[in-house]
């Protein structure tokens, strides 16, 4: 049996919720692709640690992780769904652009939402093709500029995050983007959030 294998192994026999965690870090510190279907099985325990070890694992991992996610996405688990974006968050492929659109602004969970608008700032626009980049930032901006309203703060503070790195980007955006961070900066209750649209608003004007 392959080192992997043994890794995989005390994933699958793991009979406490401490062995799980520790089989799934030993596991996701492979980096190794063949690791992938069994991190992505840990998704759907009821077991937050571990989940956030896969995902963690699975964003390393990079690329070759997206098409499994996308077949894995299950309606139903929506625990699973919900780790699931936070790693097409994590690894900013294009591909998963929909699905972080849509829960950026949809999802119910305020930790969705806020790794979706996050990344939504981290999406590799360079792996689209040419012209399909500015017509998907444009998407990104719309979504972003509206999760600004969000009800939770880390969404937030995510999203500005998110504006600042688009504004960066693609500089057209740049004037839309600099009216709403001064119209945070404004009306925006809580002081973490007003004093980011403060820092996002200093680093996209000297840019």
């Amino acid at each position: 049996m392959t080192d992997i294998a043994k890794l995989i192994e005390a994933v699958d026999k793991a009979d406490s919720a401490d062995k799980l965690l520790e089989a799934v870090e030993n596991l996701a510190d492979t980096h190794s692709e063949i690791a992938i279907p069994t991190l992505i099985q840990v998704l759907g325990f009821n077991n937050p640690g571990a989940a956030v070890a896969a995902v963690e694992g699975l964003i390393k991992i990079g690329d070759p992780v997206v098409p499994y996610l996308l077949k894995s996405l299950d309606g139903y688990n929506y625990g699973a769904r919900a780790w699931s974006l936070r790693a097409f968050a994590g690894i900013g492929n294009p591909v998963a652009l929909d699905l972080l659109l849509k829960a950026a602004i949809t999802d119910f969970s305020q930790s969705v939402r806020r790794a979706a608008a996050r990344g939504l700032g981290i999406i590799r626009w360079q792996k689209l093709p040419p012209e399909k980049v500015f017509p998907a930032q444009q998407e990104a901006l719309k979504t972003l500029l509206v999760a600004t309203e969000d009800g939770e703060w880390v969404v937030r503070y995510a999203t500005i995050v998110a504006l600042q790195t688009l504004g960066k980007t693609q500089s057209d955006f740049v004037p839309k983007i600099t009216t709403k961070l001064e119209e945070l900066v404004n009306k925006e209750p809580e002081i973490g959030v007003r004093a980011r649209a403060k820092l996002a608003l200093a680093r996209l004007q000297i840019s």
